[in-house]
Order: C-alpha cells, then sequence, then structure tokens
C-alpha cells in the first residue's frame, strides 16, 4: 500500500472529510477506505469524533485501540456531551463542576488501570480550598466528605457508560469501596425562629416562606409556581429533580373548607397588582433566586439584630442558622411520616423520616 499523501496524522485507511455547511459552520467527519463484500470501495462512517473514528478504525483493521482512546477524557468528553445535557438544568451545572474535579486526576489515566484503591486515595485525598473572608478570617483547608461522595457518584456512573460503550469491560472500580459518613442537616425552624424572620421580610418573602412551608416543595419548584399551576381546585406540581407530579388540594375534601395553602392562594389572587407568577413583588415583577436570597438575607440579619438587642444570644445564633431551605423539612417535621413523604414527593419513607423530619417522636414520660 503506497504512503499516505494527505491526513497524515490518522492511521492507514482512515480519511478525514471537511464540509463547509450552509451556517457557514466547518463539518469534519472520519471514514474508513474500506471494501463491500463485491469488493467495490466503501467508504464506512467512523464518527466525528476523533478517539471515538480511531477505535472503530481498529475493530476494522482487527488491531489493538490506539493508546490514546483508551483514557477516561475520551469517557469523560461523551459523557459531557451526550448525557449530561439530558440532565435537569441544576444538575447539569453541579456534574459539570464535579467531572472538573475528575478531570484534574483521571483524565490521562488509562481506564483499565484505574483500581478501587485509586478510587478510596482519592475520596481520602479530596480537600476543600483554602480562603480569605472579607474580614481578614483566614478559612483552611478541611477534608471535602460530602463533595468527594458526589463526584464518586458521578465518577461510577461515567464508568458504567464507558462499559455501555465498549471502552472497557472491567468491573467499576468504585463498586465496593466505601464513601464518606455524611450527617444530614440537623437544623430545625421551629416556630420562634420562624415567625422572627418572618415578621421582618417583605410581604414577597413572606408569601415565599408561606408558600414553600404549606406545599413542602424546593425552593426553586416553589419559585416557579404559576396561576396557570392551580387546575381543579388544586396546585399542580412537577418537581424539577425528579420529575414527579403532585396535586396539593386546596380544599379539605372531609370538612369542605379551605386549606392554610387555599387561603393563602386566595389572598395572594385578590391583590390589586396581578402578576402570572404566584410569587412576585408589590409592583408585579417575578420574584427571582437572587432577590429571593437577598430579602431573606436581610429579614434574617435584621430579626438576629432584633433579638440580640432584647439578649436572647442564643435565639439570635439559632436565627443565623436559619436558611430558606428549611422550611420543606419543618413542613416534614411537623406532619406524620406518610403525609409527610406523599407531599414532599419521596417513594421511600426512608429519606423523609432520615433527612426531613427532624424532631424526635413524642412519647410519653414515665409517669
Amino acid at each position: 500500500m503506497r504512503p499516505k499523501s494527505s491526513a497524515r496524522d490518522l492511521p492507514p485507511r482512515m480519511l478525514r472529510r471537511v464540509r463547509t455547511l450552509a451556517s457557514g459552520k466547518r463539518w469534519e467527519g472520519y471514514y474508513y477506505d474500506g471494501r463491500d463484500d463485491a469488493g467495490n470501495r466503501k467508504e464506512i462512517p467512523l464518527g466525528t469524533e476523533i478517539n471515538e473514528a480511531k477505535r472503530k478504525w481498529a475493530e476494522l483493521e482487527c488491531r489493538p485501540a490506539p493508546v490514546e482512546t483508551g483514557i477516561m477524557r475520551i469517557a469523560f468528553d461523551r459523557y459531557a456531551r451526550e448525557v449530561i445535557p439530558d440532565k435537569a438544568p441544576k444538575t447539569q451545572a453541579s456534574n459539570q463542576l464535579e467531572l472538573a474535579k475528575l478531570r484534574s486526576v483521571f483524565d490521562t489515566a488509562p481506564i483499565d488501570a484505574i483500581t478501587p484503591q485509586h478510587i478510596a486515595q482519592y475520596r481520602d485525598a479530596r480537600m476543600t480550598r483554602a480562603r480569605t473572608l472579607k474580614n481578614g478570617t483566614v478559612v483552611p483547608a478541611k477534608p471535602a466528605t460530602v463533595a468527594a461522595n458526589r463526584e464518586l457518584a458521578l465518577f461510577s456512573h461515567i464508568f458504567n457508560k464507558a462499559r455501555e460503550w465498549g471502552y472497557t469491560a472491567k468491573t467499576n472500580p468504585c463498586a465496593g469501596v466505601a464513601k464518606n459518613k455524611e450527617a444530614p442537616r440537623d437544623f430545625y425552624a421551629d416556630d420562634e425562629v420562624w415567625k422572627a424572620v418572618r415578621n421582618r421580610a417583605a410581604i414577597e418573602l413572606q408569601d415565599a416562606m408561606d408558600l414553600a412551608y404549606l406545599s413542602g416543595q424546593r425552593p426553586g419548584d416553589v419559585l416557579r409556581f404559576t396561576r396557570r399551576d392551580i387546575v381543579e381546585d388544586a396546585l399542580t406540581v412537577q418537581q424539577g429533580k425528579t420529575s414527579k407530579r403532585l396535586a396539593i388540594m386546596l380544599t379539605d375534601q372531609d370538612t369542605g373548607t379551605r386549606t392554610e395553602l387555599g387561603r393563602l392562594l386566595d389572598r395572594i389572587g385578590a391583590r390589586t397588582v396581578r402578576s402570572l407568577w404566584l410569587l412576585a413583588t408589590p409592583d408585579g415583577k417575578r420574584l427571582t433566586p437572587g432577590m429571593l436570597r437577598l430579602r431573606f438575607t436581610a429579614a434574617r440579619n435584621a430579626a438576629a439584630v432584633q433579638v440580640e438587642e432584647s439578649g436572647d444570644q442564643r435565639l439570635a445564633a439559632r436565627i443565623r442558622q436559619f436558611q430558606f431551605r428549611d422550611a420543606r423539612p419543618k413542613a416534614a417535621s411537623e406532619m406524620a411520616l406518610d403525609h409527610a413523604s406523599d407531599l414532599l414527593g419521596h417513594t421511600d419513607k426512608q429519606i423523609t423520616k432520615v433527612v426531613y423530619q427532624r424532631v424526635g417522636k413524642r412519647v410519653r414520660p414515665t409517669r
């Protein structure tokens, strides 16, 4: 076979085709210069990604795949290209950050050379970044136990996909490697803390706190509620994280009276300035995540300062621990487990019990 006169960076019988699309973008694809059953020349498509193409070329040539096609970068790239875009926006963002951390360690590692010991070493060596706060306080680096768990969970999924794609036949190295122990957040926003912050909140923040508590939904889902979500006397929701659908009743079917959630939505709907969004400012502008964060921080700080001035340092400290996301656990903690699990959209009641119910079971004293 005579030497190639072009595309000398490619293996023998591998061709590169370049086209300029109508949009003006440059398209590049790879082909195998093969033969059909009749012996006629036939270009077999290998795809548009160089390393994928080289793997297919190796199969057609009955040769070992080039070394550069067997490293984790190939699986990372394909996962980022094909799998991550199908996830929820928030999950996409977190996956991109987690993937960047994994790339810094495993990008050039041969897929078949990664062992459970390497996974355990990553878990134990993962640290947070030391930083200096605006007031000059230095926060030292510490073990990033939760981040390591999330990143290795992503690595495990990527490795399983790599097995599906044919990049490796090796057992997932994450199998059998223990995760870091995680302590779920256990802060409970009791009525004293809740009322202290709510009393210092703007009207739109009061609405947001009430809606989050009464619906039991995640902050992102609460901010997305519109008037169109009120269907047949129920507040309907398709949860952004799990896509689970719920219809939260606005009238008690047993008594025929409006629920507190129903009365809240009635009050919002009766206001002079109306908005499509259930959570809006008095002038009708949608309450965004940034607006919610600023208003909640301001109300929490004002409540803490007010309590500190009255001399109750313990309550002030609890107020400063309070986060808007604690509305969902507060709702779960103040209901029976079955009801809480249904409202929060959990298929496993154990998640509701362990993570979200933050008040101990009420029991009788000895006497």
